[in-house]
């Protein structure tokens, strides 16, 4: 088997610079602007990961999101220090939440947040605190 290591996530958007502002205001991300093949492209880096946003016109044939739960890819995880005051904060940000912060099971505790195009983001703080 080759070695692999995970390179990035993409995310394809019918507004790719609303999306990333949605990702820079509520989690920080780092957003890059450069033009590649001549037209504006839109990456973000978040958590140490590269995600790519890719622009979505009518017509172009691309399905609409799906809703979660749902079944392949149903979100992706940020691991964060004292959830708690992140929750607050993104409340105050109005940011809405799928999921308020809970523990599924001890030594960890979670909340869900709905982005851009029904996009799940996960936040997690993993501490034996909440056994």
């Amino acid at each position: 088997m080759p070695a692999m290591t995970f390179d990035h996530i993409h995310l394809r958007s019918p507004d790719p610079e609303a999306t990333a502002q949605w990702f820079e205001r509520m989690l920080g991300a780092e957003v890059i602007r450069s033009i590649e093949m001549g037209k504006p492209r839109i990456d973000l880096k978040l958590g140490g990961q590269k995600i790519f946003i890719a622009p979505v016109a009518t017509g172009d044939g691309v399905n609409p999101p799906p809703v979660t739960p749902c079944q392949g890819l149903d979100h992706f995880g940020f691991a964060v220090k004292d959830i708690d005051a992140v929750a607050a904060e993104l409340k105050a940000r109005g940011a809405e939440f799928t999921m308020e912060p809970t523990c599924p099971r001890p030594g960890i505790r979670i909340l869900f947040l709905r982005g851009p195009q029904g996009v799940s983001v996960e936040l997690l703080e993993r501490d034996a605190k909440y056994g």
